[in-house]
């Protein structure tokens, strides 16, 4: 395949990055991005080299584009990505997924009826200590699984404040959709789908209209139980802060970004694990990238996208599926609280 034609709507904190890694890509010429934002828009003008839309459909149809990356509010994801893949566009789109999940099923058929690239931006997959944690759960390390725990805690919301999109469950705002869908995700490519919510808080702490915090009861496919614990509320976090842990009759998991500690009541010689506790680092599992920024993962998510594109075959990891599922256990955590 020759240069990729690619573009970026919405020129946010996300967009910005999506738009310096893409830009990084071998192969790929960024030739379009589009924002509202006129403040943003004349940076690009004057320093940048793509083309430059207030107006998504308008870009779309001038364009000739085999990518786009839509890193635009959640509220807008259904309409935006349904236009890109109804003019055959791969598309890489920002979590969560959709704010209803009839929406997001409808652009997962959308997708694969025209054999298009569909991924989304649940960037801890391309974590080299979550990725290390699935593999040893599918070889049995731990043995048979008994709890589980998916947490996050960090200081997004920690005073009262009216008039953003967090506060707003319209645009997907709220501990529940901003937050917990990263941990809710991971929990359920890692360790098992959730299927059963066996009960659930959303607790508001600062703000008015939607939660910021997520207590919730949780069964697998498989039949494990476990919680998911979040807060965005928490000022002794400096930053997110995203954790799973996994118990087992053999031992037991504890992951999060930077480390994977793994505690076996035998030595494993075929993991070169020995019994008792065993740390392993992101500094040694971490995905190899040719541009770093902010961390490999958000650069691997792209690269792994635009390889997909190249190809012209859908990946496995992030998946439009994948994301609406995700969706899914969201509608269920809202009806059971």
């Amino acid at each position: 395949m020759n240069t990729l034609r690619a573009a970026i709507v919405g020129l946010g904190k996300m967009g910005l990055s999506h738009a310096a890694i893409l830009t990084a890509q071998p192969q790929v010429d960024m030739v379009a991005v589009c924002d509202t934002s006129v403040i943003v828009t004349s940076a690009f003008k004057k320093y940048g080299k793509a083309k430059v839309y207030g107006d998504f459909r308008k870009m779309l149809r001038n364009e000739n584009l085999d990518l786009v990356v839509i890193a635009t509010p959640t509220k807008l994801h259904y309409d935006m990505v349904r236009a890109a893949l109804e003019h055959g566009v791969h598309v890489f789109c920002e979590k969560p997924f959709s704010l209803n999940s009839a929406e997001g099923q409808e652009l997962v058929q959308l997708a694969e009826s025209k054999g298009l690239v569909n991924q989304l931006g649940y960037h801890n997959h391309f974590i080299g200590t979550f990725r290390e944690m699935k593999r040893l759960l599918e070889n049995g390390v731990i043995g048979e699984l008994v709890h589980f725990s998916g947490e996050a805690y960090g200081p997004v919301v920690t005073k009262e404040k009216v008039g953003t999109w967090r506060s707003k469950s319209s645009e997907g705002g709220g501990c529940l959709f901003d937050y917990a869908s990263h941990v809710l995700n991971l929990l359920q490519e890692v360790v098992g789908r959730p299927v059963k919510i066996n009960g659930s808080l959303l607790k508001q702490i600062y703000s008015k209209g939607v939660e910021d915090a997520v207590y919730t009861l949780l069964t697998l496919e498989n039949g494990l139980t476990g919680t998911l614990l979040v807060n965005w509320s928490d000022e002794t976090y400096r930053k997110m802060s995203t954790s799973l842990t996994v118990q087992g009759k053999n031992g037991k998991i504890v992951c999060d970004a930077t480390e994977i500690k793994i505690y076996l009541k035998q030595a494993n010689a075929a993991e070169g694990l020995e019994a008792g506790w065993t740390v392993k680092w992101i500094t040694d599992l971490a995905i190899p990238v040719g541009y770093y920024l902010r961390g490999e993962e958000y650069s691997a998510q792209i690269e792994y996208f635009v390889a997909n594109v190249r190809r012209q075959q859908p990946g496995t990891i992030n998946t439009f599926e994948q994301g609406l599922y995700t969706d899914k256990v969201i509608e269920m955590i809202q009806n059971a609280a």
